[in-house]
């Protein structure tokens, strides 16, 4: 086990190591989410939706190769561990990458859905302010102890297991809307029984 954990983090591996766990937590993420759905009687299909959390499986292995080099350049250019450096690690981060991984979600997602790109802006327009809030309560902390104390290589698994929790959310929030027109359905202060279907 020893030996595969350093492989997998071997710089010739690390690429791929990031990128099939971007996929892999985005997923269960929405599992996570789904469950949660299923308990509130709000899910959307009548069985576990294998092909939504394959969607996001995708999206997340589209993400993963740009996180991996977004960190790359950060320590190149910011090697330096200090409060200072820190601060503009976190910034740049919040600024230019939360808006671009936000884009890639809600854009990847919708087309793999077969919506029009049209659509798939008018959601992000839609659901972005809400995503960005919370990004700004949840990643400035975790991304400081990420740059001050995570070894470099380690660092997008640590992102994403902290995405695990930012994941769900994202879930919740791209789907939040079918699950108003499900809610509907289910008589107010009851759970579903597991098998409502929206018409």
């Amino acid at each position: 086990l020893k030996a595969f954990w350093r492989g997998c983090f071997a710089p010739k591996n690390l690429l791929l190591t990031n990128t099939v766990s971007s996929g892999i937590l985005l997923g269960v993420g929405d599992c996570i989410q789904q469950k949660i759905e299923r308990w509130r009687g709000v899910h959307t299909y009548p069985h576990y939706d294998w092909a939504r959390t394959g969607r996001l499986f995708t999206v997340g292995l589209i993400a993963g190769p740009p996180h991996h080099f977004f960190y790359i350049f950060l320590d190149k250019f910011y090697p330096r561990t200090d409060a200072k450096t820190v601060f503009k690690k976190i910034m740049i981060d919040q600024i230019i990458a939360a808006p671009f991984f936000a884009f890639i979600f809600f854009t990847g997602t919708g087309l793999l859905e077969g919506k029009m790109w049209k659509d798939c802006l008018e959601e992000f327009k839609q659901k972005f302010p809400a995503v960005y809030l919370f990004d700004w309560c949840l990643w400035p902390p975790s991304q400081a102890i990420n740059f001050m104390w995570v070894p470099s290589q380690y660092r997008v698994l640590y992102v994403n297991a902290v995405t695990v929790i930012w994941d769900v959310f994202l879930s919740y929030t791209k789907h939040y809307d079918q699950e108003a027109k499900v809610g509907k359905m289910v008589a107010p202060g009851k759970h579903g029984t597991g098998d409502e279907v929206p018409a």
